[in-house]
């Protein structure tokens, strides 16, 4: 007879939810709300059903941080609690909660309960609704302060950061480093609100510049710069040099050449650096700094050495051993780059020397020559040359050299002498008598001696 019923309970409430929904369906109402100190605020309600068709009743409440009666409400009608002075007005007929002021006091979780009866059914449903509301007072500028504020030591030493406000409530913090945000890390600790920072212990990657940025719902604001530093190291210890071929650890110079060495290393302050010279007997200290020389001539041998970086503050040091080879390089990569170059260099100047003299013969030559007023001259030469030169036909002026005779044949015209037209005209008229040029050359053998006679 229980499980019957139980079974009856359960039909008749999954009937009641598909005939009249779920509270959901009849009021909604956001759930948290946030306001500025000061300002107002409507606790907004919308009801999803048609409030002249139905019956309500209810009532507000603020149930934390002390519970009190705000106000009861009907359909048309609004009674207050008259023993508060409170500042809340219920808005009929959606029976939403209006808040003139905005102070302290008004921050809170506040509920509504109503009693909704529908067109013939005479059982109320009941709805609850519940909101939080936060007053918000605007951040200041917040400040960041260190602990401890001297330098600090890697793997040593830990350091707290702290951001704080003057102003502003409800204030959530967040850590930036060079403008990243900081994230989780096993040595990262931060407090509820992330006010605090503790970083143990502290390494090189966190050095930077940190920021702390504090907001609330209505604003954010950012801090200065804090400046963390870190001494560390050594780190990545290695031997360089400009001069010879470095293979792997092994140095290779020319003999006679003075090779100068630095010992490098990522360290913060700078280390101390120490060269000793190794032997089968054991080492020897050959002085102290960054830099190292050695005169090749006077290695009879491979030799090896070691650079040892200390630094002071850390008190951590590094070591890295090399050998110094004397050998004649001959065409080696950094001779052969050196010769390459030299060669590029004198293979640009030939070039250019070439270019040079070329344009200048150019010139001389178009100034000395002249080829177009020679194409002048010759195109403007007379016909009449032309002409005479075509009727000649003697091609060498050495050919015409000879003794010219003129004789006399009778005719009808007396002058002794033909013009120029009567000749251009001699093959026409054929019955024309005229002065023939009877012409005997006589050229001698030897025409200087003939001059000579």
């Amino acid at each position: 007879m229980e499980c019957v019923g139980v079974t009856m309970f359960l039909l008749m409430c999954t009937l009641f939810l598909a005939v009249h929904g779920t509270d959901s369906e009849y009021i909604s109402l956001e759930p948290t709300q946030h306001g500025r100190k000061g300002d107002s605020m409507l606790l907004k309600v919308e009801t999803h059903f048609n409030s002249q068709n139905v019956t309500f009743q209810g009532t507000w409440y603020k149930t934390k941080p002390i519970y009190t009666h705000l106000a009861t409400f009907t359909k048309s009608n609004v009674i207050l609690n008259m023993r508060l002075k409170s500042n809340t007005v219920i808005n009929l007929p959606n029976v939403s909660l209006y808040i003139e002021h905005l102070d302290e006091d008004a921050e809170g979780e506040y509920q509504m309960e109503i009693n909704i009866i529908f067109p013939g059914s005479s059982k109320p449903v009941p709805v609850t609704k519940t909101v939080t509301v936060t007053v918000n007072v605007p951040v200041s500028i917040p400040t960041v302060s260190k602990t401890p504020d001297s330098e600090l030591v890697e793997d040593r030493d830990n350091v707290t950061l702290t951001c704080s406000v003057e102003s502003g409530t409800h204030v959530h913090y967040k850590w930036l480093r060079n403008n990243n945000l900081v994230g989780l890390s096993d040595r990262y600790t931060f407090s509820q609100d992330n006010s605090t920072l503790v970083i143990n212990p502290v390494k090189k990657e966190d050095i930077g510049q940190y920021v702390c940025e504090a907001k609330n719902h209505i604003s954010i604001e950012l801090s200065k710069q804090t400046d963390l530093s870190v001494f560390y190291g050594p780190y990545n210890l290695a031997v360089n040099s400009d001069q010879g071929l470095k293979t792997g650890g092994v140095f290779t110079v020319n003999p006679g050449e003075l090779v100068f060495f630095e010992c490098l290393a990522d360290s913060n302050p700078p280390n101390t650096c120490v060269w000793i010279s190794k032997t089968k007997n054991g080492t020897e200290v050959l002085m102290t700094g960054p830099r190292f020389e050695v005169t090749s001539y006077e290695l009879a041998q491979a030799k090896e050495f070691l650079c040892r970086a200390f630094n002071n503050v850390t008190k951590k040091q590094d070591e890295t051993e090399f050998t110094l080879v004397v050998a004649s390089l001959g065409k080696g990569r950094e001779k052969h780059i050196q010769e390459g170059s030299a060669l590029s260099l004198l293979s640009l100047i030939t070039i250019a020397s070439v270019v040079i003299i070329v344009c200048m013969m150019f010139v001389l030559l178009r100034k000395s020559c002249r080829p177009r007023r020679i194409i002048k001259t010759m195109y403007r030469r007379p016909t009449t040359e032309q002409r005479g030169l075509h009727r000649s036909g003697h091609e060498d002026a050495t050919e015409d050299f000879g003794i010219y005779e003129f004789v006399s044949v009778p005719g009808k015209m007396e002058s002794t002498q033909a013009s120029c037209r009567s000749l251009a005209r001699f093959d026409s008229v054929k019955d024309l008598h005229t002065t023939i040029y009877d012409v005997i050359r006589h050229v001698p053998e030897t025409p200087t001696l003939s001059l000579l006679k």
